[in-house]
């Protein structure tokens, strides 16, 4: 039995053919693997980078955040109050908000509202419910306006705040 002359070439070329191929199948991928891991190299680094800047722009966030709320504090003046109240006022005194009296201001500073900026920012419904809780001879007081009051105070708007309460009666609006 005699194969043709032909035939093995054709044989050696095929089985060479799918060497080749596989041959260059196994080195590409670890082409690939070393490709692959550079680029997390690459993302590992930018990474640390992006953390560091974060960490830069928060500090410089929390120094802007720490100089715009000094610059929108406001600094009692007991010589101003004195002035358009005619006696001493001492800073924080809830009993300066018309309708609030010790009782009243010792009821709001056991639930942790102590000064006049607590108050501006605590809603009429709050102050109707520590009221309210204070018993009945409490909750018949209107705290509709104290919380406004309590902002005036804070921002040491005493004339108008003199001038609103002039127009009050126990804190209520009179028209």
């Amino acid at each position: 039995m005699s194969i043709p002359c032909f035939i093995v070439p054709i044989i050696v070329g095929i089985i060479c053919a799918i060497l080749g191929y596989l041959l260059g199948r196994m080195s590409g991928k670890g082409g690939n693997n070393l490709n692959l891991e550079n680029d997390l190299n690459e993302c590992k680094l930018q990474k640390a980078s992006l953390q560091a800047e974060i960490s830069t722009l928060k500090v410089k966030l929390d120094a802007a955040q720490n100089s715009v709320s000094k610059a929108t504090d406001y600094k009692f003046d007991k010589e101003a109050a004195l002035l358009h109240f005619g006696k001493k006022v001492k800073e924080n005194d809830l009993t300066i908000i018309e309708g609030i009296g010790p009782k009243i201001a010792e009821l709001f500073q056991n639930e942790g509202i102590k000064t006049w900026e607590d108050l501006s920012k605590t809603p009429v419904e709050k102050c109707k419910e520590i009221l309210n809780e204070g018993g009945e001879r409490f909750a018949l007081h209107n705290p509709n306006t104290w919380p406004k009051q309590a902002e005036m105070a804070y921002k040491g708007l005493w004339e108008k705040l003199k001038e609103w309460q002039d127009k009050l009666d126990g804190g209520i609006e009179v028209d």
